[in-house]
C-alpha cells in the first residue's frame, strides 16, 4: 500500500470491537485509509476484509499498545506503507473489577495503567514523532477519555486515575504540538453500548449504594463525533467533547 497525495491515513487502536470498530467503519465511510491496531488479529483481519469488499482500504496490524517494541513496529509499518499519518484515534483501553481498592489485585491496577496510560502515551509519542518529521508536517491525535475523567463511579480508582492521566496527556499534546501543526482532542464517553458495556443495561452500582440499570447510546454516535473532529482543518480543533447517553446519571446528584 502506498499513499497518494490526497490519501488521508488514520490509525485506530482497539479497532477490533466496540467503539474502535465503529470509529474505523465511520472513517472508512468518509474515505480515510485506516490502519487497524489491536491485540487480536482475527477481528482486525475480518474488518480489513470487509473494508476491501466495500472498495475501501484498511490495513490490519496486530499490536500490543503496552509493549514499546510492538508500538514501534506498528508505526514502522505505517511509515513504510504510507509515508505519513494524518490522524490517530487513541482508543485502546481496559477496566478493572469494581471492588474496594484494598481488595483489588495489584496486577489489575498495573494492567489498567499500562494500557490506558502507558499505551496512550506510547502511541501518542510515536504519532507525534511521525507527524513532526513528515511533509507536510502535522496531524491530529484524538484520545478516548471518559466521563470518569470528571466524575468517578464507585470502586473505580484504577480506571478513574487512568482517564485523569489521559486528560493530562491530551493537554500536553495540544500545547507541545503547536509548533509542529499537531493538534490534540479528547472525547469523554458515557455509556456507549458495546460488548463490554452491555452489562450496564442490567444494573450498575450507583453512588448511593444501590444498583440500577442505566440508559445507553449506540457506539455509532461516538464514531460520528470522531468523524466530525477528524474532518476539521488543522487550524481548528475541538479540544474536549463529552458524548453520553442523555439520561445517564452523570450530571446531578448521584
Amino acid at each position: 500500500m502506498n499513499a497518494t497525495p490526497s490519501t488521508r491515513i488514520a490509525l485506530v487502536t482497539g479497532a477490533g470491537s466496540g467503539i474502535g470498530r465503529a470509529v474505523a467503519l465511520g472513517l472508512l465511510k468518509d474515505g480515510w485509509t485506516v490502519v487497524l491496531a489491536g491485540r487480536r488479529a482475527e477481528p482486525l483481519q475480518s474488518l480489513a476484509a470487509e473494508a476491501e469488499r466495500d472498495g475501501k482500504q484498511a490495513l490490519a496490524v496486530p499490536t500490543d499498545v503496552t509493549d514499546p517494541d510492538s508500538v514501534q513496529a506498528l508505526f514502522d509499518t505505517i511509515e513504510r506503507s504510507f509515508g505519513r499519518l494524518d490522524m490517530l484515534f487513541n482508543n485502546a483501553g481496559v477496566n478493572a473489577p469494581a471492588v474496594p481498592m484494598d481488595e483489588l489485585p495489584l496486577e489489575k491496577w498495573f494492567n489498567v495503567i499500562n494500557t490506558n496510560v502507558t499505551g496512550v502515551f506510547l502511541c501518542a509519542r510515536a504519532a507525534f514523532g511521525l507527524m513532526r518529521r513528515q511533509s507536510p508536517q502535522g496531524g491530529r491525535i484524538i484520545n478516548n477519555g471518559s466521563i470518569s475523567a470528571h466524575t468517578p463511579r464507585p470502586f473505580t480508582a484504577p480506571y478513574t486515575a487512568s482517564k485523569h492521566a489521559v486528560s493530562g496527556i491530551t493537554k500536553a499534546l495540544a500545547l507541545d504540538g503547536r509548533a509542529f501543526n499537531i493538534v490534540a482532542s479528547q472525547i469523554d464517553i458515557g455509556n456507549a453500548l458495546t460488548e463490554l458495556s452491555e452489562r450496564m443495561t442490567r444494573g450498575v452500582l450507583q453512588a448511593n449504594g444501590s444498583t440500577a440499570p442505566e440508559p445507553m447510546m449506540d457506539a455509532t454516535h461516538v464514531a460520528d463525533a470522531v468523524r466530525h473532529i477528524a474532518a476539521l482543518p488543522l487550524a481548528a480543533n475541538v479540544l474536549n467533547m463529552t458524548v453520553m447517553a442523555s439520561a445517564m446519571p452523570f450530571v446531578g446528584r448521584g
